[in-house]
């Protein structure tokens, strides 16, 4: 196992899953979360390599843990298809396949499509401009960590960006799904981009631009800068597969 961070800790600085009842219920719940946010976060920087295989055991040990919190949070990345359950040998991390990235792609270009089909005919709250003025702040550190080539925190801002553009436009099952596929598919694009020395410049930068378009109630013009992303990032990646 690679190095992972350990020592989830309480307020009151104790460790594990002590407790009882209620207290108890939400303790192991917050472990849960935690973990499963460290180890999605280990898959994303590139620690967890596809295929990768490890244990409740193992995972357990290195945060210190219960057995209990930390099968939940494997069996919860599971369902985000970020790992697959190995029978008799416990999990392995997802290994994804080009075909699988153009089917993201294709997923995200549908669910943002709907996310932003009513900025031209609904009524806005006074609080929409202020979120996205909000929002553009984080797409300039996205664009900053693209344009410098810095993966670790182009991936943080990115996923934020794009979650807190999705809430301003309502429909919270949407922007789960899409949070869902853009981890995934940050995921599916890491091994190959782990793999090259310098990112600098080649990794999509136009966060701020979108974020113009939606503030100027422009869909076809945010729908634009959308295809154009997922056109840079098809091609990006297929060149990589198979370069």
């Amino acid at each position: 196992m690679p190095g992972i961070g350990t020592g989830f800790g309480h307020a009151d600085g104790t460790k594990g899953s002590g407790g009882t009842g209620t207290n108890a219920a939400v303790t192991r719940s917050t472990l849960r979360q935690q973990i499963a946010d460290a180890l999605r976060d280990e898959v994303l920087a590139g620690r967890l390599q596809p295929g990768q295989e490890f244990t409740v055991k193992e995972i357990a040990e290195q945060y210190g843990v219960s057995a209990t919190p930390v099968r939940e949070a494997l069996v919860d990345l599971s369902a985000q298809g970020l790992l697959d359950a190995v029978q008799h040998r416990g999990f392995q991390v997802h290994e994804y396949s080009l075909a699988d990235f153009r089917g993201m792609v294709e997923a995200r270009s549908l669910v943002t499509d709907a996310l932003f089909q009513g900025i031209t005919t609904s009524a806005w709250s006074p609080g929409v401009q202020l979120a996205l003025a909000a929002v553009r702040r984080r797409g300039e550190e996205a664009e900053r960590a693209a344009l410098a080539g810095d993966l670790n925190v182009l991936i943080g801002y990115d996923l934020r960006f794009w979650r807190e553009l999705g809430a301003i436009f309502g429909n919270p099952y949407l922007t789960d799904f899409l949070h869902r596929l853009r981890v995934q598919s940050w995921s599916c694009a890491v091994p190959l981009l782990r793999g090259e020395r310098d990112l600098a410049g080649r990794l999509w930068a136009a966060h701020t631009e979108l974020v113009d378009a939606l503030s100027a109630r422009d869909r076809s013009g945010s729908q634009a800068v959308v295809a154009a992303y997922n056109t840079h990032a098809l091609e990006l990646i297929e060149g990589l597969a198979t370069g």
